[in-house]
């Protein structure tokens, strides 16, 4: 009688448990499904095989005049203009669309004083120090770079871009991010051609590694520094590498 007792028991347990938890998985199930919203698509724009083809052509031709520019002007930079141009690095296609990416605009002549100085440091080990490879090395000569860059601190903007690897809400809840490096690497594409657009000139810095910028801008650990964007007017008279681009053959395949 007594385990016959603990056996009800036991099972009017199990059978509690399990209807709480299959009620949660239907709550939730129900939730996602709720939470999936669509609206009509309203902002497309269809255009002529003429039109598409002029606009393609100009576009081309306007982006591929971008360079990069290792020379600037101090000359401040439209504070709206730097905004506009991050709100649309902002609407890149990103993993679950959880936006992964965190944007510091340094404009302290402290600031940039500090990175430069420990960028500097990582750039003198790569260089001098043997960390980079020889290989390496002699593929860069042709750019004319060496291990100082005072870019970083006579531009009048350095864009900092963060990945961030998860998201922490208000009760210190971790959020996890996919896609992660695929979509701060389009967003920044997105935003290095907005600021060519608006007229500005860009270079993509990346130290290695890169860890003083948490430090520096006070970044918390669940952002990982991506790349060290300069932003700026080119130097009056300023010159750059005389290079080509590979022709569409040697970078597409069309099955």
């Amino acid at each position: 009688m007594c385990i016959f007792f603990y056996i009800s028991t036991l099972f009017l347990l199990l059978e509690s448990i399990f209807s709480f938890y299959c009620t949660r998985i239907v709550k939730h199930i129900g939730e996602t499904m709720s939470a999936a919203e669509f609206v009509p698509y309203k902002d497309y724009t269809e255009y002529s095989e003429e039109e598409m083809k002029q606009r393609a052509n100009e576009f081309y031709e306007f982006i591929k005049k971008r360079r990069t520019v290792r020379e600037y002007s101090n000359k401040p930079v439209p504070k709206e203009v730097l905004e506009t141009c991050l709100l649309t690095a902002g609407t890149a296609p990103n993993g679950a669309n959880l936006q992964p990416w965190h944007f510091v605009v340094v404009q302290s002549p402290e600031i940039k004083k500090k990175i430069r100085e420990e960028a500097e440091k990582e750039e003198y080990a790569f260089y001098k120090g043997g960390k980079a490879p020889q290989e390496w090395l002699d593929a860069l000569e042709h750019l004319g770079t060496d291990e100082f860059k005072p870019f970083l601190e006579t531009a009048p903007t350095l864009i900092a871009i963060f990945a961030k690897s998860y998201d922490v809400n208000h009760l210190g809840e971790k959020t996890k991010n996919y896609y992660v490096s695929e979509s701060v690497g389009i967003a920044t594409g997105m935003l290095i051609t907005a600021l060519h657009n608006a007229g500005l000139s860009t270079l993509t810095h990346t130290p290695s590694p890169m860890k003083f910028l948490n430090d520096i801008l006070e970044r918390p650990s669940n952002e990982r520094p991506m790349i060290l964007l300069v932003v700026g007017y080119p130097k009056e008279d300023v010159t750059v590498p005389n290079i080509t681009k590979k022709p569409l053959n040697e970078i597409a395949t069309f099955l």
